[in-house]
């Protein structure tokens, strides 16, 4: 996919942008033709509010539960007695929240991959909230990362917002609702706006090198 012009966009809207583009490593987001939303949303309720290592070797325990097979099966998840995810090293909550993805998968509340790809932002946001424990940041990370959309504007994110106050140079975080101001100069390709943001805050010798 072309970025070109989303680029070209980004960064006439401030020197700022066009320096911080030009020294990052670049956006090249496509989407996911295969996207299982069962898979992907369960796996981001594993993630929260754990650092990536510990995060990976729980999800790694969970998918264990479950040999041989490159999929979730929601059915099966939902037989699963808690006491098996407990013991994966899923909280409570978390498994209850992944319990209710797949009920709401084979009740048709979560769409299917194919059906995501046709639904807009939005109303993709309006399904997958009704999920226990799914809120909206985490449905702009799948649309920004899996489905590959290009005006997604994660105003709450903590990255974000302070990858915009370096750039601009701003001794305060800006809040959401500043954010959202600010981010009207960059439609329709906010999401590479965010990406940049978080290039913001990688090492400057890492970034170098990718």
């Amino acid at each position: 996919m072309d970025h070109d012009q989303a680029h070209r966009h980004i960064s006439k809207s401030h020197p700022h942008m066009g320096q911080l583009i030009k020294r990052s490593r670049r956006y090249a987001i496509t989407p996911s033709l295969s996207i299982r939303p069962f898979d992907a949303l369960a796996e981001s309720i594993a993630y929260q509010q754990l650092s990536g290592k510990a995060a990976a070797t729980i999800w790694g325990r969970v998918r264990a539960l479950y040999p041989k097979t490159k999929w979730l099966d929601p059915a099966k998840v939902l037989a699963t007695p808690d006491e098996r995810l407990r013991s994966a090293g899923l909280s409570r909550a978390k498994t209850a929240a992944i319990k209710d993805l797949a009920t709401k998968t084979l009740d048709g509340t979560v769409p299917s991959g194919r059906a995501l790809l046709r639904m807009d932002d939005e109303e993709i946001i309006a399904r997958l909230t009704q999920v226990r424990g799914i809120g909206r940041w985490t449905v702009e990370m799948l649309l920004l990362f899996d489905l590959g959309r290009l005006d997604v504007w994660p105003v709450a994110d903590y990255g974000v917002q302070k990858g915009f106050a370096k750039t601009f140079r701003k001794r305060k975080l800006p809040t959401p609702k500043e954010l959202m101001k600010h981010g009207e100069k960059w439609r329709p390709y906010r999401s590479l706006a965010a990406w940049y943001f978080w290039r913001a805050l990688d090492d400057p010798e890492k970034a170098r090198s990718s």
